[in-house]
């Protein structure tokens, strides 16, 4: 075969379980992944599974692109092209399957000497557990080709941030294309100039500072401050449960902005041994703690040993009304030791269409304990179904 590899994708043809491609756009790595294996093909016979977390028909998958490849090089006396598969004179063969929507047929399949993970940011864990085992013909591959979103992504986190031994990791963007074009290179001069974060995202690959999905997006900020003496504390306290975490948080109000100061938690932490966790923050046996009223007994054990605990007035729309609420101050300020609190204002977002893609009116319900606690702190201040008056310290 006459056909030409880019250098940056030669280390494809080495063995390792895992090999991963990442970066910006017009970096060229689905091109070369689809080159290399056409090559790989052609030399010794492979059954290659090309998949991603949603494919409702062929022309969601790398079909065409291989197609394209193939008819580009002149491959087409070799491999043999049909609607939904391509086989090579030597047995090759080249199958398409989506993740999410077929886990029973990926289980099912045998002797996959290569697996190409197309869009991999889009993998969820579930699809993870599913595939990986599957693909466990002797010397198997991984190939992931994908441009990062979040780093909390399940993709990124399993090989970007804990890679394996036996990974080969790329990071490859447009620079390393030689065919980047003029057009490209306009559009990405226009994005370094109008905003440079989105920028570093699209054409160099770096994760997103934010998504649209992000509840608080653009609302946070973490850093050291010191706590006033002069201003009102609020407390708040959201229970745990199984693996869900105990937590409470302080809080304070300085003009138009909201501070974050102190946290504590645990995963299934004794009842009696939630005054530990009080006690850790600042004076909380002096001040009132606002706790979720789905837990009366534990309420009522906490205030006999000592504490001015209340539960919460909860209504339907409380969880909305309280997220507007927070947003309404200009801006959220995190202590640097309240780091759980830090990360879930990064975590807490927005339902996301997996097909579409589209932001959805919907919460998830995950990553979201200190955050409840902070509702339970402010809920007397939080209107219904209305846009929130903000809370002002006096002399502030």
């Amino acid at each position: 075969m006459n056909v030409q590899v880019p250098e940056i994708f030669e280390p494809l043809f080495k063995p390792n379980r895992y090999k991963v491609y990442y970066g910006g756009r017009g970096g060229g790595k689905s091109w070369g992944f689809a080159l290399a294996l056409l090559v790989m093909g052609g030399l010794e016979k492979k059954r290659v599974l090309c998949t991603r977390e949603v494919q409702s028909s062929i022309r969601d998958s790398v079909h065409k692109l291989l197609c394209t490849c193939i008819d580009n090089n002149n491959l087409q006396n070799f491999y043999r092209i049909t609607r939904d598969s391509i086989t090579g004179k030597n047995g090759t063969e080249f199958i398409f399957h989506g993740l999410k929507h077929d886990p029973l047929q990926i289980k099912s399949l045998e002797g996959v000497d290569i697996c190409w993970v197309e869009e991999a940011q889009k993998i969820s864990n579930e699809s993870w557990d599913i595939l990986i085992p599957t693909i466990r013909t002797k010397n198997s591959e991984i190939w992931l080709s994908f441009n990062p979103n979040l780093s909390t992504d399940p993709t990124y986190q399993r090989f970007i941030v804990n890679q394996r031994p036996n990974q080969l990791t790329v990071k490859v963007n447009y620079w390393d294309n030689r065919f980047f074009g003029d057009e490209l290179r306009n559009e990405l001069e226009y994005q370094r100039e109008l905003d440079y974060d989105d920028y570093l995202h699209i054409w160099e690959g770096e994760c997103k500072t934010a998504s649209d999905a992000q509840i608080f997006k653009y609302k946070y900020v973490i850093e050291d401050f010191d706590s006033p003496s002069s201003v009102t504390y609020y407390y708040g306290l959201d229970w745990g449960f199984s693996q869900d975490p105990t937590a409470i948080l302080r809080c304070f109000i300085v003009g138009d902005d909201l501070y974050i100061d102190y946290e504590a938690g645990g995963t299934q932490v004794e009842l009696d041994l939630t005054y530990k966790l009080i006690d850790s923050i600042p004076d909380a046996k002096k001040h009132i703690i606002r706790a979720d009223s789905a837990r009366p007994e534990s309420i009522s054990f906490v205030r006999r040993q000592g504490y001015k605990i209340e539960s919460v007035h909860k209504w339907s729309g409380s969880i909305e009304d309280g997220i507007e609420h927070i947003r309404s101050f200009k801006k959220v300020h995190i202590h640097t030791r309240c780091m759980e609190t830090a990360s879930e204002f990064v975590k807490y977002s927005y339902k996301i269409d997996r097909l579409t893609e589209d932001v959805l009116p919907t919460i998830v319900d995950k990553h979201n304990h200190y955050i409840d606690a902070l509702r339970y702190a402010l809920q007397p201040m939080i209107k219904r179904k209305g846009k929130p008056k903000l809370a002002r310290v006096i002399g502030a």
